[in-house]
């Protein structure tokens, strides 16, 4: 692997939940703007290729205020946009607590909710899990958290844009795909996915957010790594940011940064590797 060649470098970040509201819950909202700051700045030393926030990136008020929240998500994205000259969004369910996917999706300056791309002989996927269990899209809060799902049209659209894919394939979701069945924070179709995303043989890692932690789960050969959430904790060490560089033998190297520096994937070289009961 040391022979490997760097591809691409990512700079991630997850659960900024940014508003102009009072701390609760150990969530200090505001200090989201002056994390995101400093992520934002580190970050562009580390010449990070594309920028990709990985899902809540606005959080609420306690009585919704559809004005407020556009002006939320206006003002964290002005951060956002400083990081890296290209940024993507996973829609998390803070997202559309307040706001309609299109009114979020037009305010950020992105097309769609799920795509695929390629960028320097990587491809990345965005994923959507921001639907209920039956495959109404969540908005404007007419949902439950922890209904979440990828509706089987957006399965077989995976299925057929990995077919066409050439590895490594990064994939970036919000909600879990790596824990148990009947768990909060994990998507319905989780199994079905995961076997789409196995029976590929070309996904490296899948990024994920949403449950606030650090954590490392690896299912037939595959990593899932969800990352800590930036809104967590007071003061500038419980902010969290990595930035991952992906090599062409589809290894990747996750540097964190704050909180993201405790993640079990922190400074190792990591390949992926298949196993025949992946398929």
């Amino acid at each position: 692997m040391s022979e490997a060649k760097r591809l691409l470098t990512i700079g991630l970040v997850t659960d900024v939940h940014y508003a102009d509201a009072f701390p609760r819950a150990n969530r200090y909202y505001q200090e989201s703007l002056t994390k995101l700051e400093e992520a934002a700045c580190v970050l562009r030393e580390e010449k990070v290729d594309i920028a990709v926030e990985l899902g809540d990136l606005i959080d609420t008020r306690r009585k919704p205020d559809l004005v407020r929240e556009r002006e939320y998500l206006k003002r964290i994205n002005m951060v956002f946009t400083a990081m890296a000259p290209e940024r993507h969004y996973v829609f998390g369910n803070h997202c559309v607590t307040t706001l309609k996917k299109q009114e979020f999706l037009t305010i950020v300056g992105q097309k769609k909710s799920y795509y695929s791309l390629k960028r320097k002989g990587v491809h990345l996927i965005f994923l959507d899990a921001c639907f209920r269990s039956d495959g109404v899209a969540y908005g404007e809060g007419a949902f439950e958290w922890t209904d979440t799902e990828i509706p089987a049209a957006q399965r077989e659209w995976l299925k057929t844009t990995l077919k066409k894919a050439s590895s490594p394939v990064v994939v970036f979701v919000h909600q879990r795909l790596d824990t148990p069945p009947g768990n909060h924070y994990t998507i319905k179709s989780a199994p079905e996915v995961r076997q789409i995303l196995e029976q590929s043989k070309k996904v490296s890692v899948v990024f994920m957010g949403h449950s606030h932690h650090n954590a490392q789960i690896i299912i037939n050969g595959i990593p899932y790594l969800t990352l800590a959430a930036m809104v967590e904790g007071s003061g500038p060490e419980n902010s969290g940011y990595s930035a991952l560089r992906v090599f062409d033998d589809g290894s990747f190297e996750l540097e964190g940064f704050r909180k993201h520096s405790q993640h079990p994937a922190h400074g190792k070289r990591l390949q992926p590797t298949l196993t025949p009961e992946a398929l």
